[in-house]
């Protein structure tokens, strides 16, 4: 279980909220608690909590990546934590024209129809 001392434990929090971030501490179990641990430090601890550029823009990129991965639970989580990070759904529009250009209309399409969805669960007007 992480440390909830450690910078990443914050900086997660922070950007998934306190719900999401104990709802998967819940799930976690022997099995995948390394991985968690791994996340935790790895992502969250070192690349979220670089002061280099703000969360807004963090989140920006990480949607425009998961976007053209086809990562579609990771993007809609990611899409959820624009309420924490500040990126508005005019950013993420932006972010998704350069999926479109650079990695292919077909990723963009998919999670701009994705995030019209994730939007409405949010009650966010766009």
């Amino acid at each position: 279980m992480a440390d909830p001392e450690q910078p990443g434990e914050t900086v997660r929090r922070k950007v998934l909220g306190d719900a999401h971030v104990d709802r998967a501490s819940t799930m976690a179990s022997d099995f995948d608690d390394p991985f968690q641990e791994l996340i935790t430090q790895g992502a969250w601890g070192t690349v979220w909590a670089s002061d280099q550029i703000t969360l807004r823009e963090r989140s920006m990129l990480t949607l425009a990546l998961l976007a053209a991965q086809g990562m579609d639970d990771e993007f809609a989580m990611h899409l959820r934590a624009t309420a924490n990070t500040g990126a508005s759904p005019e950013d993420v529009r932006e972010a998704l024209m350069h999926v479109a250009i650079y990695a292919g209309v077909p990723r963009a399409n998919h999670a701009l129809k994705l995030a019209k969805s994730v939007y409405a669960d949010m009650g966010v007007e766009i």
